[in-house]
């Protein structure tokens, strides 16, 4: 696929907000310099509508960017991502964003497709859309002053095959009557975000 891509700096432009606000659903995702919230900082926050361009925000250490932040807490627009737990404990951190409205590919898969281990996103575009995409770029300097072309459309990879997802494996959970306790999973998210924050990142209802 070639994927087409906007990069923004710390916050999207006005005629582009407006466009996405627009949408019933948007592509969320985010990279950061590590997988510690609190002390790895937020670099990109990427987004697209189904089967249009990504727009990729680079934030260069200044997290104020309102019209991102009114996107991602505009309850009309679905927000679709895979593991979501991370990012929207992110943009909650640095962006100050409660992210309303969300469907996460990941947990949607764990309630469905029971019979395997393997829920990233490499494994769900492979399975069930036949696309195999690279993860090369994962663990490159996310914070580089600047990206190379390779991050960058590693980047928009991590949002344009969402809406797609979305729509397999809403097939499978309708089919497999999940489909209410997998949203009843989205609807617990922000509190989970919220316990993670906290500090509070075990399971609280484990019996010990």
């Amino acid at each position: 696929m070639n994927i087409k891509f906007r990069l923004h700096l710390n916050d999207l432009d006005n005629q582009t907000s407006s466009k996405l606000m627009k949408s019933t659903s948007i592509a969320v995702d985010s990279e950061t310099m590590g997988l510690k919230v609190k002390t790895d900082r937020l670099c990109l926050a990427q987004m697209c509508m189904e089967k249009d361009e990504v727009h990729i925000i680079q934030f260069n250490k200044k997290f104020n960017a309102p019209n991102f932040v009114s996107i991602l807490e505009n309850s009309k627009i679905l927000k679709i991502g895979q593991f979501l737990r991370f990012d929207l404990a992110v943009f909650k951190h640095y962006l100050n964003a409660s992210t309303k409205n969300i469907y996460d590919c990941k947990i949607a898969s764990k309630i469905c497709r029971t019979s395997t281990s393997n829920h990233g996103l490499k494994d769900l575009c492979k399975d069930l859309l036949g696309v195999a995409i690279s993860k090369e770029q994962q663990q490159s300097d996310w914070g580089a002053n600047k990206l190379s072309d390779e991050q960058l459309k590693y980047a928009a990879t991590d949002v344009i095959y969402l809406h797609e997802l979305k729509t397999k494996l809403d097939e499978i959970l309708k089919r497999e009557n999940k489909l209410e306790l997998a949203q009843n999973c989205f609807n617990f998210l922000e509190s989970r975000v919220n316990l993670d924050l906290a500090g509070i990142d075990f399971d609280i209802f484990a019996h010990s």
